[in-house]
């Protein structure tokens, strides 16, 4: 078991410090700390000792230089039973228990006014060195880098249970804090000089949310991270105000809701079941929206998850319960309300995103294969009316472009091969992730049959192209009025041919929507 005579602290966060470090005194643990730390210890009337009587050396550099010294590190990394002769002959007296947490380096640099000075200011050198060097002696040291082990490590302290598997947890989560720490500062560097995010390494550091009751199976063990600067208005940051806690599908299947019903402008529906969406439409207000989306596909909805980009409200909250079952709702804000009317319901996860930003911030998709990591930029390509190129002999009427403008926002959120029918707005048939695109038209035409949607007169957007003609001449035969794709092809001459003979209009994207 571990022998605590002595003990570092210096800490950023100094969350519950007082009361630990009382706990160590009433052990009778010396006590050493440094700059800030110190000070607030002995404001508290705690007896400690400073970092510069140990050293016999002042901080210097406006603090850059403290803790840098033999005295430290060796009283840090002197092995017990092996280096005490060393450590006596030159005064380095064994430091047992490490409590240090790091310069608000990401606190920083979050700060809208932080410059680069402000930055390097706070990247800590002295702390990753001696919490790198105690969590390899932990043989013989304890780190603890975290407020929240403090009361679990008072507690092994009075009741000598500090065993070697405990220090070797600590010394592990220690790495994990100054390789975290370390990525921050690396990415914040390249961005810095405008660098490529995909660079040589990629970094990734992550802080677990919370652990999920299983992942897409009931046999397979899943957590949820949030990344070290979750965006405002993703789902990382939003706040579960209902409901019993989300699941792995959950949690994917709402991200899926959220970003599709994040691209509109207009008060926007989207219900996602399965990573699809299953209905999307635009209104003059939530309420409409949520009746059109659900229109297009009730059989789908029920157990979906629906997402709104604008606040809540009672009205449109009592709908949704009365009309189907539902998993989780996704909006910015619930109204008081509204939150009154889905408490009636306990089961039905709410979330609060808050708003997003109106300019869609830059990430990046990941995706696991075996032995490696595929890591793309997320997709934020973008079509306006002025980047369509018309390639039949009718063009499509100013109503026509509007519903294929948004037909096109709604493909890039179905798993391809994705074709939609779109009408006033609103989806009218779905075909998501088929091994051919013509059983996607077919799937989006039998959607749309089964719910007696009338696809006559409705555009139809594809997130690729036609590799023939066969998808043109299907949605022709479904009553499809225009057609909006990226073209590329090379049977384009044919698949334009064959609009041209069913009397449809078409236009070139030029911008595909693979979504995998």
């Amino acid at each position: 078991m571990l022998n605590v005579r002595r003990a570092l602290v210096s800490v950023s966060d100094k969350r519950d410090l007082i009361t630990f470090v009382s706990g160590l005194r009433k052990l009778d643990i010396e006590i050493i700390s440094t700059g800030g730390t110190c000070r607030q210890l002995r404001d508290a009337g705690l007896d400690v000792i400073e970092v510069a009587e140990k050293t016999n050396f002042p901080e210097i550099m406006d603090g850059r230089v403290k803790t840098l010294h033999p005295v430290i590190h060796g009283g840090l990394l002197g092995r017990r039973g092996i280096d005490e002769a060393v450590m006596a002959e030159h005064g380095i007296e064994p430091i047992d228990l490490l409590i240090v947490n790091l310069y608000p380096f990401e606190q920083t640099i979050a700060r809208d006014n932080a410059t680069i000075d402000d930055a390097i200011e706070n990247i800590d050198i002295g702390g990753p060195a001696m919490i790198r060097a105690a969590a390899k002696n932990h043989d013989g040291v304890a780190v603890v880098v975290d407020p929240d082990d403090y009361e679990s490590v008072l507690e092994n302290l009075k009741n000598d249970e500090f065993s070697l598997e405990k220090r070797r947890r600590l010394a592990a989560k220690a790495y994990a804090h100054t390789a975290s720490y370390d990525t921050a500062i690396t990415r914040y560097l390249s961005q810095s000089l405008g660098d490529d995010a995909l660079g040589e390494r990629f970094l990734y550091s992550g802080g677990r949310s919370e652990i999920l009751r299983y992942g897409e199976n009931p046999h397979q063990n899943a957590a949820f991270y949030v990344d070290q600067r979750a965006t405002t208005g993703s789902l990382a940051a939003a706040k579960q105000i209902q409901g019993k806690a989300l699941s792995y599908n959950n949690i994917a299947d709402s991200d899926a809701a959220l970003e599709c019903v994040k691209q509109f402008a207009e008060p926007a529906c989207v219900i996602v079941k399965h990573a699809n969406p299953c209905g999307v439409a635009v209104a003059r207000n939530i309420f409409d929206a949520y009746k059109k989306a659900f229109k297009t596909d009730p059989t789908s909805a029920f157990g979906g998850i629906i997402a709104f980009n604008r606040p809540l409200d009672a009205k449109t909250a009592q709908e949704i319960i009365e009309r189907q079952f539902v998993e989780v709702i996704v909006a910015p804000a619930v109204d008081a309300d509204a939150a009154g009317v889905i408490s009636a319901k306990k089961n039905i996860r709410v979330l609060e995103t808050g708003d997003w930003p109106d300019t869609a911030v830059a990430g990046f998709d990941f995706k696991k294969v075996s032995g490696g990591l595929l890591v793309q930029n997320s997709d934020q390509g973008v079509i306006t009316a002025d980047d369509l190129k018309v390639v039949t002999e009718i063009a499509p009427s100013a109503d026509q472009v509007e519903d294929m403008l948004f037909a096109w926002t709604v493909v890039k959120y179905v798993k391809s091969n994705a074709i939609i029918f779109c009408k006033d707005r609103s989806t009218v048939g779905i075909g998501a992730g088929q091994m051919s695109r013509i059983y996607s038209t077919k799937v989006a035409a039998l959607k749309a049959a089964d719910e007696n949607l009338r696809v006559e007169g409705s555009v139809m957007a594809s997130d690729a192209f036609f590799p023939f003609r066969d998808g043109i001449d299907a949605a022709a035969e479904c009553g499809i009025s225009a057609i909006i794709q990226p073209g590329g092809s090379m049977r384009d001459d044919e698949v334009i041919r064959a609009a041209n003979d069913h009397g449809l209009a078409m236009v070139f994207t030029g911008m595909r929507h693979f979504r995998h």
